[in-house]
């Protein structure tokens, strides 16, 4: 057996890096490259909802994670304003909604095909699997 393992050190190379990254993911802070999650309302959104198209721009739930990112920032890219809560989003507007506790929230939303959106703030996961886990899924998205 021991032979064997020294015939193959780039296993034993592959294996230490595999580990070491995965001891980093699950125990590295969480961060983000901006606390920043956007979401733009496209150009002729408005209009393709008057033709009858049933124009999915925004998911139902959205999730931010405090601390790492917490802001919501919606972009009216459209010719027409946009209801959000209580804001109205004029075209070409940004607006942008910070979150400082974890919470569930409901708004009335123009630019959603129900007229509601959720946005709910979790908190950071915590070191290990959960850490792990949610690093993993975010790469799972980053790649869909």
């Amino acid at each position: 057996m021991m032979r064997s393992l020294r015939r193959h050190p780039a296993a034993w190379t592959l294996a230490a890096c595999l580990a070491l990254a995965l001891a980093w993911a699950a125990l590295a802070p969480p961060h983000a490259a901006s606390r920043d999650l956007l979401f733009e309302i496209p150009k002729g959104t408005w209009e393709r909802r008057m033709a009858g198209d049933k124009v999915e721009i925004l998911p139902s739930v959205v999730t931010l994670t405090l601390g790492v990112q917490d802001v919501l920032l919606l972009r009216n890219s459209d010719t027409v304003p946009q209801q959000f809560g209580p804001v109205l989003i004029m075209p070409g507007q940004d607006f942008r909604l910070p979150f400082e506790q974890v919470s569930e929230n409901q708004f009335a939303c123009t630019a959603h095909s129900s007229g509601q959106m959720t946005v709910s703030v979790v908190a950071p996961p915590a070191p290990g699997w959960a850490r792990l886990k949610w690093r993993l899924a975010a790469l799972r998205h980053y790649f869909e």
